[in-house]
């Protein structure tokens, strides 16, 4: 009995070392993302009621170069929606992760870099917001992929570096000015093709 789970893990592992992504160039990808903000994890505890609240997605293009270490930029279109007291904050950006990854065993590799961001747009419950801080931000992401031939999925964390905060006022509470983070934490999971 031993010697058959010894041979049925061997051969799961050199079959999963032998589909492993090899391929380098360019590909695309999308998914989904889910924000928040204030602190992170006590955003997704309040949020367990209603999971698709603060969900969004993303699309864009991707370069891979190299195969046991590889270096990846990508451009990304996101849209994020983050709640904030149950008002809607929605934001439209470009991304641009220069990532670095490291293949750990088989089609398993850990990857992390700096993720460069420029607004395009934003609305707070219906009202668009024009005075952010900064349109360019830098963060941070990282994360775990597997790569299985032309076909990847990733998981990563993206942090901002340092807070971006827009401002408006509120009339809701007699025009008091308010502020929210542009910069939230994000979730990300995405599907990759390289063509």
């Amino acid at each position: 009995m031993k010697k058959l789970m010894l041979f049925t893990a061997l051969t799961v592992l050199f079959s999963t070392v032998a589909f492993s992504q090899t391929a380098t160039g360019f590909g695309l990808k999308g998914g989904l993302n889910y924000s928040g903000n204030g602190d992170y994890f006590e955003s997704i505890g309040s949020n367990a009621e209603n999971p698709d609240r603060n969900i969004g997605y993303h699309v864009g293009v991707f370069g891979k170069i190299g195969k046991d270490i590889y270096l990846r930029p990508e451009l990304v279109y996101t849209k994020t929606k983050s709640d904030y007291n149950s008002d809607a904050f929605e934001m439209s950006k470009l991304d641009l992760p220069v990532l670095v990854g490291i293949k750990v065993i088989g089609p398993i590799s850990v990857f992390g870099g700096p993720s460069f961001q420029y607004i395009l747009d934003s609305e707070f419950n219906n009202i668009n917001i024009n005075d952010i801080e900064n349109d360019f931000s830098v963060g941070l992401n990282f994360g775990i992929g597997l790569n299985l031939n032309k076909l990847g999925i990733d998981l990563r964390y993206e942090r901002g570096f340092s807070n971006n905060e827009a401002t408006f006022i509120n009339n809701n509470i007699g025009g008091v000015e308010s502020r929210l983070d542009t910069r939230p934490d994000q979730l990300i999971l995405s599907l990759s093709l390289v063509l």
